[in-house]
């Protein structure tokens, strides 16, 4: 993180802008307890994108619909996303759903699909690791989507997600090589979130492979995370956005995802040995 204010990441966000690096924006905290906290978090939401106007469309947002109220009313969190997609495209911006955990994917997905019948800058995110994930790109490509796609962080059952990293992966290059495949006929934005370089090579290997221009994909990272592989790639032509979380929840969340999967800390431990 830059800093526990949006002014930090949007002072981040300039920084990485001048190296040809996109972002995307999102404020720590979820699981919400009133609606009233959702409507603040809608307001905060708001006022990004007044700020954003006028920027272009280098930076993204990107909203969890926890932070929206969706615990406590899918009526209030669809309101609330119908507002902030319409401010996204006034904004000349993007809207993204993050995705949580597997409990949430239906709801999400749901979501989703009403709010891209109007909207057509608001992209979701799908993991690879859920057994459940080839069906559900299979269900959502009729909408040409944009589509983030990750090997999931969260602790899931055996029975819900792969246990294995070789099978996650596996799952990510054939869920991102159908996204491609549609890509190539304008069927689908494909975004390939991840800090696996080797893997990240494939993708950019099999694009190539299937016509896919650099322009027509993405690829994101965490802000400080591969830092020096980021600029590499962009400098090869790629387009990449980095992802910037700011908020005073940090600790929190920071905490909950190192316990809920031990690989989480590995990850952490070997990004700042590199």
């Amino acid at each position: 993180m830059p800093g526990e204010e949006v002014s930090d990441a949007l002072t981040a966000a300039q920084t990485l802008a001048q190296n040809g690096l996109g972002t995307v924006l999102t404020q720590l905290g979820e699981n919400l307890t009133t609606l009233d906290e959702a409507d603040r978090v809608r307001e905060h939401y708001l006022g990004v994108f007044d700020q954003l106007k006028g920027r272009g469309s280098s930076i993204h947002v990107s909203v969890k619909p926890t932070q929206l109220g969706l615990d406590l009313s899918r009526d209030a969190c669809d309101a609330h996303l119908e507002v902030l997609a319409a401010k996204a495209e006034d904004a000349g911006s993007f809207l993204w759903l993050d995705m949580e955990d597997s409990n949430y994917v239906d709801r999400t997905l749901d979501l989703f699909r009403r709010l891209r019948k109007n909207h057509p800058k608001v992209g979701v995110c799908l993991q690879s690791y859920l057994h459940r994930t080839p069906a559900d790109l299979e269900s959502l490509l009729p909408l040409a989507p944009a589509i983030r796609l990750v090997k999931g962080a969260y602790a899931e059952p055996p029975q819900v997600a792969f246990a294995a990293k070789k099978d996650t992966d596996r799952a990510f290059y054939e869920l991102g090589s159908r996204l491609l495949a549609a890509a190539a006929g304008g069927g689908a934005y494909p975004i390939f979130g991840s800090h696996d370089i080797a893997l990240v090579g494939r993708m950019v290997d099999r694009a190539r492979e299937l016509g896919v221009k650099d322009g027509a994909y993405e690829i994101h990272m965490l802000y400080g995370i591969r830092s020096a592989e980021q600029q590499s790639l962009v400098q090869e032509g790629r387009v990449v956005r980095t992802l910037i979380s700011y908020g005073r929840s940090w600790f929190p969340w920071y905490m909950r995802r190192l316990a809920e999967r031990p690989a989480n800390v590995w990850f952490v431990l070997k990004s700042l040995a590199s």
